[in-house]
């Protein structure tokens, strides 16, 4: 079967303030979403499937529709925020919401992060020869490289074993550069961390029967968070319980593309310039879907 694009865009940006995921970045007025599709479609990919809030859809239908029919088959799910929250659950939870819309091997990526061609096609290519009902992946990026000039940023930080397996995933919060060191609130008291250390982006490559496993371990994680309207249930907390359980494997797939993405508004001038360099330098066409 050949994978799906499963893309997260049901999120509040609570730190961007406004719904970047379909804000206009590139020369063409595309957003960061419209790269990651190019390139998806480039590296083989058939389907996209987009998390949203329902009350979105006629907007993603309206800028998504046109430019990727006949390119890319469409689908949606909806994300919607319960249990008297004033938020989704998070991650992991948005991507139990297409469990009925997948059944074949997928990539899941966030709708405002560049993940660069390479990325898609080292994941296509697991997908469609690799990957197993308890062999998944994930694309690691360097975490020097992952940083914003204008915030904080929480990333997935990975510890990656001699075989080149995840052993162990741990979300580090309001990550920062601070005299030279790259510091994260660890507990709520500031811990190092190595510059070299391969981060999720949160492009991650699944088989089906993740679904499965995702919904029993987040039925105990609402159970268990029923009171604290600010619990996240994250993929790297779904991925390292994977691990730990020894329910599978997790390959750490290296990539030689450039991330960057919108955290804050600050960041959206570089965002654009990284794309017209991009642009300029010919790996992408100045109007992606002319």
């Amino acid at each position: 079967m050949q994978p799906t694009l499963l893309i997260l865009a049901a999120g509040m940006a609570s730190r961007y303030g406004s719904m970047k995921q379909i804000q206009s970045f590139g020369p063409g007025g595309e957003t960061i979403m419209d790269y990651s599709i190019y390139d998806a479609i480039r590296a083989g990919y058939k389907k996209v499937v987009f998390i949203i809030r329902k009350e979105f859809h006629q907007d993603f239908a309206d800028i998504f529709e046109p430019r990727l029919k006949g390119k890319i088959e469409i689908d949606y799910v909806y994300q919607e925020v319960t249990d008297g929250r004033t938020k989704p659950w998070g991650t992991a939870q948005a991507v139990l919401c297409a469990k009925d819309a997948i059944k074949e091997p997928f990539a899941v990526i966030n709708a405002d992060d560049f993940y660069g061609r390479d990325a898609f096609e080292k994941s296509y290519k697991f997908l469609t020869s690799d990957v197993k009902p308890d062999v998944y992946s994930i694309i690691g990026y360097e975490l020097l490289k992952t940083l914003s000039d204008n915030g904080t940023v929480n990333r997935g930080v990975c510890q990656v074993n001699a075989e080149g397996n995840l052993s162990s995933i741990a979300e580090r919060l309001n990550i920062a550069m601070k005299d030279g060191k790259i510091l994260c609130d660890d507990d709520q008291q500031p811990k190092e961390l190595d510059t070299n250390s391969k981060v999720s982006m949160n492009f991650w490559c699944f088989d089906a029967s993740v679904f499965s496993y995702t919904e029993n371990l987040f039925n105990e994680f609402r159970a268990a968070n029923a009171g604290n309207p600010k619990a996240e249930f994250f993929i790297p907390l779904m991925a390292d319980q994977y691990i730990q359980e020894k329910a599978g494997v997790i390959k750490v797939i290296p990539t030689s593309s450039k991330w960057f993405g919108v955290t804050y508004k600050e960041d959206a001038p570089e965002v654009k310039a990284a794309l017209e360099a991009l642009v300029n330098a010919g790996e992408y066409p100045p109007a992606l879907w002319k």
